[in-house]
Formats: structure tokens, sequence, C-alpha cells
């Protein structure tokens, strides 16, 4: 379990496919608080650590990642030196200053605009119809693993959604948010409360 609030910015430093993809993940991190078997959410995907080490700011841990979850992500962010948003898993008593996040990706979605407002950003993503109606204005959403809230909907023909969120600089210095640009790809997951609200819907109905 997580929270969406992201503790630093890893780099892929190796890549090996063996049954499944085994990478080596760089990160400011201190080794020995990494412990082997933790669950850790890389860009929100939800992964294992098998090894670990490194020193203290300068750390490192392997994942291994299966065909499923490359399946049902970004492609390219499993390519070596791509940047990834890390997440240590929630700890009891630890401050919930995003919103509930389980690290499992519901859809991919595009980016299809990315422009400054203001002293921020505005990024609007286009979600896929299987997720579109979770989305709703004033709600939370998980973007790569950072839970950020939805300023904005607007339904499109075929059942998807573009959806608006706003970047503060903050926001944009400590994750990798504040790379993207229109074309980009990106990990959604929707809020948890809503999927269980539409499925008590579904039940009504």
């Amino acid at each position: 379990m997580f929270t969406g609030i992201v503790t630093a910015i890893g780099t892929i430093s190796k890549v090996e496919q063996r049954g499944d993809l085994r990478l080596r993940i760089a990160a400011p991190l201190d080794p020995s608080k990494i412990a082997i078997g933790a669950s850790i959410a890389c860009s929100g995907v939800c992964l294992t650590v098998v090894e670990r080490g490194g020193t203290a700011g300068d750390a490192w841990f392997d994942v291994d990642v299966s065909a499923e979850t490359t399946s049902r992500t970004v492609p390219a962010m499993w390519a070596e030196g791509a940047k990834l948003n890390i997440e240590p898993s929630l700890r009891v008593g630890d401050e919930i200053g995003g919103h509930i996040v389980t690290g499992h990706v519901d859809a991919v979605g595009e980016v299809i605009a990315a422009v400054p407002e203001g002293d921020s950003w505005r990024i609007v993503i286009r979600a896929p119809r299987e997720i579109a109606p979770f989305i709703a204005a004033k709600g939370s959403i998980t973007v790569n693993g950072v839970s950020l809230t939805v300023n904005s909907v607007e339904d499109q023909a075929d059942g998807a959604c573009d959806f608006g969120l706003n970047i503060i600089p903050h926001t944009g210095e400590v994750t990798t948010l504040g790379e993207l640009k229109a074309g980009d790809h990106v990990n959604l997951e929707i809020d948890v409360l809503a999927r269980y609200l539409k499925r008590m819907q579904s039940l009504a109905s």
C-alpha cells in the first residue's frame, strides 16, 4: 500500500532479460532501510526488492518485472536510463499525504497537452474508455505513481475522457512529471474508492 507521495527519483542503471526482466535501479536512498522482499512503487508499479546495496544517498536495488507487468504499463519506462518515481510502501503510523494507492496500474494514458499556467504546468491526459467512468473532477488519480487531484474532465465520443491536472513547481521538481510533454504515455491508477462505488452502483442497478 502506498500514498502517491514520491520519496525520490530513481534511474534504471541495468536491464537484464531473464525469464522476467531484472532491473537495477539507482536512487538517493539508504540501502539499510530497504529490506529484501519489501514492496516499492516504481512510477506507480508495485515491485518487490530482490537485492540491494550501495551507500546512504547512493543506493541501488534490484527488482523483477514480469511480462504481465510490462504488457500493462508504459513500455519505455523499463529501458536503461529511464527515470522512475520511487515510493517505499506505507508503514503503520505514516502520514497519508496523498490518497490510498495500491501500485496496480489500471491503464496507460496519453498526454494531450502540457502547457505553463502561472508558475505551474497544466497537463491534460486522455484516459481510455475502460477507466473513464472512474475519473471525476476534484477526485484523486495516480499518474506515474504520483497522487494528484483531477481539476477537470471532458468526456469524448468514443467513451474515453480527457482530464486536466495542475502540476505545481515543487511536484514538477521532485518527480518526473515536470518532464512530461504532449505524446508521452503515463501509468494511471484510479482511486480505489471510485472502484468500489462503481461496483456498488452496478449491483444496485
